[in-house]
Order: C-alpha cells, then structure tokens, then sequence
C-alpha cells in the first residue's frame, strides 16, 4: 500500500472528512486532495511530520513509515 493510500485509510478510519483532517494538521486541503488521489506523487515531510507527530495520529506512526505495528508500542494499523 502507498502512503497516500495509508493516509486515506488513516483518515477515513478516524472518520475524518479531508477537510477535518486537513484542518487539523492544518494543512492545504486542495493539495491534500491532490494527494490522496496519488495526482501528485510527493508528500511533502511537513505533511508526514504534522501526521505522525499529531496526538491523534501518532499510533499510526509505524505503520505509515513501515507497514509494521507494535501493538504493545501502542502502533497499530487503521486497517
């Protein structure tokens, strides 16, 4: 799975619309958009970084750098 697929995932397994998500890492919503639908092919390190350094998301971390969890870490997987 490629990260913006593992970020949609993410997203939509919070329940999160991409305006919710995008404001609370208060980022662009028309190049989040742009991204999920893998129309541009980088995500930026200050996109990545607002995600796994967010409260909300941090138990995400491993699984978006790796595709690995730790469930004892508290690292799990939206799937």
């Amino acid at each position: 799975m490629d990260l913006p697929a593992k970020l949609k995932a993410l997203r939509m397994h919070e329940g999160l619309t991409q305006g919710d998500f995008c404001e609370q890492l208060q980022i662009s919503l028309s190049t989040y958009k742009k991204q999920e639908l893998s129309l541009r092919s980088d995500i930026s390190a200050t996109v990545l970084l607002k995600v796994t350094n967010h409260p909300r998301f941090k138990k995400y971390t491993l699984w978006l750098m790796t595709g690995d969890t730790a469930p004892e870490c508290g690292q799990v997987s939206p799937l």
